[in-house]
């Protein structure tokens, strides 16, 4: 993926600096040619074999901001110090200023632009530096003058050296702006990596907290109310969620080698606890709790909103079951178009909601924190002695 973002950067780079040095050539060949033709600076001869050259520098300039080939800037170049040669025989030392200084714009800027696109390699690096002592010398002979610091002279000099520091610069400021977007693409991958790492270590905690933890707590009550078959098919359930985590967390998404000798998950992926209604009311009818359900016996969600409406309302009955006092709750599911809701009540010695520790993963992480990654909610309703009731609602 860098490298086809590369490519791209340095295509739509060499694409700009091209179509950049057509324009800027065409727009001065043709306004060089205007002063060109006025009337006593170059003999009618030499102009008309100059318009030819000319309109061969015109073609080049075309072609190359759609081939971008050294080709053409080689040919483009001879043909405009062809210009700059013809246009000086048979010319009188009288008018060589004014000819001097009609080439400073097809010398220093039409043929200058083609600094723009020879700055990549050593090669074009060359061939910039010929371009710009022939044309200069070109213009020197034409002012006739021994002095290579002449106005004329400077003027085409200092137009090869701003076109080629123009070049340098944007072909350096996209280089660092590619570089910044990379550096950018690149910290957010990295976040997005850390924030599904941390998702996937919150759901383990919940999983673990839900369903190992809760066995756990059976079996440190020496499973009281609970025989001893249920603690085995509960335990059996429990190892295989544990082998289900492993699996997972051995795996990386981002390589489809990864854990190639792992076994097959879908056999540990449908027996998970809480994947199903079915599977919810027979894990807490053989652990002791009796529920009683009402309303709708389906619950038709997406697969991500079902398992979070079910892991939810799983970790609620659990709470029922340790903390309410009580062997019986109730369980009210409904549904309308947007909306499913369960309503988990119990009439146990309840407590005051203010109350209850933040840090406790029970209520924040395995029912709030989980209903609200699929944008649902919870809500609980529970005073000292007077039991408690939970809402809880996920959209369809």
């Amino acid at each position: 993926m860098n490298i086809g973002f590369m490519d791209l950067i340095a295509k739509e780079r060499e694409r700009l600096l091209y179509r950049t040095t057509r324009l800027i050539g065409i727009v001065l060949t043709l306004s060089s040619f205007l002063v060109l033709g006025i009337p006593g600076i170059v003999d009618s001869t030499s102009l008309l074999a100059a318009i030819i050259l000319g309109f061969l520098l015109l073609f080049c300039y075309i072609r190359l901001a759609g081939e971008h080939s050294l080709l053409w800037v080689l040919l483009g170049l001879s043909a405009g110090l062809g210009v700059l040669a013809i246009v000086q025989f048979p010319i009188e030392p009288s008018d060589r200023l004014a000819l001097s200084m009609a080439l400073i714009p097809f010398a220093g800027g039409a043929l200058g632009a083609f600094a723009l696109v020879l700055t990549s390699n050593l090669w074009r690096i060359l061939v910039l530096i010929a371009a710009t002592a022939a044309s200069s010398g070109l213009v020197l002979l034409a002012a006739g003058s021994a002095t290579i610091l002449s106005h004329s002279v400077a003027a085409v000099f200092l137009g090869w050296i701003v076109f080629t520091l123009v070049g340098i610069w944007t072909t350096r400021s996209v280089d660092r702006a590619a570089d910044r977007i990379r550096s950018i693409g690149r910290a957010h991958q990295a976040e997005r990596q850390a924030s599904e790492l941390e998702a996937q270590r919150r759901q383990g905690a919940r999983l673990l907290h839900d369903t190992v933890l809760a066995t756990l707590t059976l079996l440190a009550h020496s499973g009281v109310g609970v025989t001893v078959e249920a603690l085995k098919a509960q335990a059996g359930d429990d190892a295989r969620l544990l082998r289900q985590l492993r699996l997972d967390a051995g795996s990386d998404p981002e390589d489809g080698n990864a854990q190639s000798d792992a076994p097959e998950k879908d056999s540990v992926t449908d027996q998970t606890i809480g994947t199903t209604l079915e599977s919810v009311k027979h894990r807490f009818n053989r652990i002791g709790l009796e529920v009683k359900w009402h309303g709708t016996g389906q619950v038709l969600l997406p697969g991500e909103v079902l398992d979070a409406f079910l892991l939810a309302l799983a970790e609620c009955l659990e709470n029922v079951r340790r903390h309410a006092g009580v062997s019986e709750a109730h369980v009210t599911i409904t549904d309308d178009e947007k909306t499913v809701r369960a309503m988990v009540t119990d009439s146990g010695v309840g407590f005051d909601v203010a109350d209850v520790d933040s840090a406790r993963l029970g209520l924040k992480e395995s029912v709030i924190a989980r209903l609200s990654e699929v944008g649902g909610t919870a809500r609980l309703f529970s005073a000292p002695g007077a039991g408690t009731t939970v809402v809880l609602e996920v959209p369809k």
